[in-house]
């Protein structure tokens, strides 16, 4: 099992309050990056338009990146182009997060075929080789799901501090019950205030909290029963709406597994556990320093880490 050390430290805890709705100061390595702006297009999947960011030319070799529950394709915008001049790369919104449309129901294995059908309209496996997935917390579920059932769409995947739910585990309360409509803000910086992670986390890069709550977040007009302002862009009914089960456990891809050492969602034992699960795990990898948010804490070791690892699954 590899360990990376963090060279990367947190912030002072406040997330994003300080700044006033500024934008903070950013590392040149992020603005580089962000500024290898992706091709965004839509795609359809039963009935909903799934969001698409690409980068790289086609025909070189295959990255999906997948993001978590609540969050957005731009996760990845600082991440996917520092792997564009070697493969073509691509990530997508979950309907129901991002830039795409809302279910009325959501599943599993829906989710994987927008993962499956991203593969095919991106052309990530143009190459002539299935592409290599990458899926941060959620995104590991339809992953798992496409490894399990549809093994021929992947060449294999890397999982970013992402485990399936034991028996019982679910959100909290206040996720499941729903909630009719997200909350509306005044202003921009009022919006940005109320920027959390799940599981909540006071560390972080701020230029890269600062990049997720704002794309995150849009303008709704006023009407008779609604005040309009800013607000998130994710289904607020989204568990409620949210079918769970058929993650797929025998998976039939080789895998690998990122952790943040701080993770809240891997106490002692649960990385052992996970190991356990897949049936050719290819690596392990702890990042020092990182909690669930590796993007956010550690992003260099993180893709330091996905450089090295994805030459063991081919």
């Amino acid at each position: 099992m590899d360990r990376i050390v963090s060279q990367q430290s947190g912030d002072d805890g406040s997330l994003l309050g300080r700044f006033n709705g500024a934008k903070p100061p950013a590392a040149e390595w992020f603005t580089e990056a962000l500024a290898i702006a992706p091709d965004r297009s839509h795609f359809e999947v039963d009935g909903a338009q799934i969001e698409l960011l690409t980068w790289g030319e086609a025909g070189k070799p295959g990255l999906l990146f997948l993001h978590g529950n609540a969050a957005h394709a731009d996760w990845w915008s600082f991440i996917a182009p520092l792997f564009a001049d070697d493969f073509r790369c691509a990530a997508i919104s979950w309907s129901g997060m991002g830039r795409s449309d809302w279910r009325e129901a959501y599943a599993i294995p829906t989710f994987a075929k927008e993962a499956m059908t991203a593969i095919e309209v991106a052309g990530l496996a143009a190459s002539g080789e299935p592409p290599v997935i990458v899926a941060h917390s959620f995104g590991g579920f339809p992953t798992l799901n496409i490894g399990a059932f549809h093994p021929h769409a992947i060449a294999g995947a890397i999982l970013v501090d992402s485990a399936p739910p034991k028996p019982g585990q679910g959100p909290p309360p206040r996720l499941a019950q729903g909630r009719e409509r997200n909350p509306r803000y005044p202003t921009l910086e009022a919006a940005l205030r109320r920027f959390r992670f799940l599981p909540e986390q006071d560390s972080g890069m701020p230029e890269i909290i600062d990049w997720m709550a704002r794309n995150a977040l849009h303008q709704v007009p006023a009407s008779a029963d609604d005040p309009g302002g800013w607000t998130w862009r994710f289904d607020p009914r989204f568990w409620k709406k949210f079918t769970p089960g058929a993650f797929g456990i025998r998976v039939g891809v080789p895998m690998g597994i990122i952790i943040g050492e701080k993770s809240a969602l891997f106490p002692e034992g649960r990385l052992e556990e996970l190991q356990a699960l897949l049936p050719d795990c290819r690596f392990s990898t702890v990042i020092e320093d990182a909690h669930h948010h590796v993007l956010v804490d550690t992003p260099l070791e993180l893709v330091a880490a996905i450089r090295k690892g994805l030459p063991l699954l081919r």
